[in-house]
């Protein structure tokens, strides 16, 4: 069943991997949100998107209450990163150049459900598929001690690598990815371990926080053992798709879909806006 997901005959691409530092990831999740209504009302075809947002923390609503959140965001900020609440589950994670987010979208009808599972494992055959030139055995499931941890973490030798949520709005139905492609996926464990850290500050919490170890994620560059940038896992996505029997046609936002988008966006801007969170100071350093 997966696998015919990924059997679409035309796929929507929507390239926005080099937009740069002025890709604000609150545009992603508004981004995302619109493709969902635009492919739910059939006016779209299915979509894959790639994203990469620059030195970014992207925070869940649970992260919100962390009983120390201010200190916690402070100290990412003096690191150099944005803060960003999602609109969707999940905890929090490391965005940066190194990084790649792939978002697939999908209609779903009332005679053509997509289970969750579905979406999953979609995203993990595709996934799988991108690699498998490599000589990985990439396997799903929990990796405790990563952060954002959950049943889809993507790992190779125990060592997480990728992360998959999902988020359904309006008849669509969003699979997405972080992939470390290159990059120390144990300094941005340590960078989530040590915000825990100070958000609870050995505080009791309602909700159970994970105690991230540092040495259990790494970047594929790491995992496979030569570097591997964003732009090569591009070009193994875009062949993958194809060969699941796909056509690919490059596209951007358009017409109603931007009235769409602007709902979203104010929408976003204003969950964040409940969240004390400001932009990195000039000059700060990773």
């Amino acid at each position: 069943m997966s696998h015919e997901l990924l059997r679409q005959p035309k796929w929507r691409v929507i390239d926005q991997s080099h937009f740069g530092s002025l890709f604000d990831a609150k545009q992603s999740f508004a981004i995302d949100d619109t493709l969902c209504t635009a492919v739910g009302a059939g006016r779209s075809d299915a979509v894959v998107r790639t994203w990469v947002h620059e030195n970014t923390v992207v925070l869940g609503a649970a992260d919100t209450k962390l009983p120390y959140i201010d200190e916690a965001i402070s100290f990412l900020r003096r690191r150099g990163y944005r803060v960003v609440v999602r609109n969707s589950g999940g905890l929090a994670v490391v965005l940066d150049s190194g990084v790649l987010n792939i978002s697939l979208i999908f209609p779903e009808t009332k005679k053509h459900t997509i289970a969750i599972e579905q979406g999953y494992e979609a995203m993990y055959a595709l996934i799988a598929a991108m690699l498998a030139p490599y000589g990985v055995n990439i396997e799903a499931g929990e990796v405790v001690g990563s952060y954002c941890p959950g049943s889809y973490d993507l790992s190779i030798n125990g060592k997480k690598f990728a992360g998959i949520s999902q988020r359904r709005v309006r008849g669509g139905v969003a699979v997405q990815i972080y992939l470390c492609a290159t990059g120390s996926g144990a300094e941005r464990a340590e960078l989530i371990r040590r915000f825990y850290e100070l958000g609870r500050q050995g505080k009791e919490t309602k909700f159970t926080y994970p105690d991230v170890v540092p040495a259990v994620m790494a970047s594929l560059s790491e995992l496979v053992g030569r570097a591997l940038s964003v732009d090569e896992l591009l070009i193994a996505l875009w062949r993958t798709l194809q060969s699941f029997g796909g056509a690919l046609h490059s596209s951007a936002l358009d017409g109603e879909e931007w009235g769409w988008y602007e709902q979203y966006w104010a929408r976003i801007v204003e969950r964040n806006a409940n969240v004390s969170i400001e932009e990195p100071t000039e000059g700060a350093k990773r």
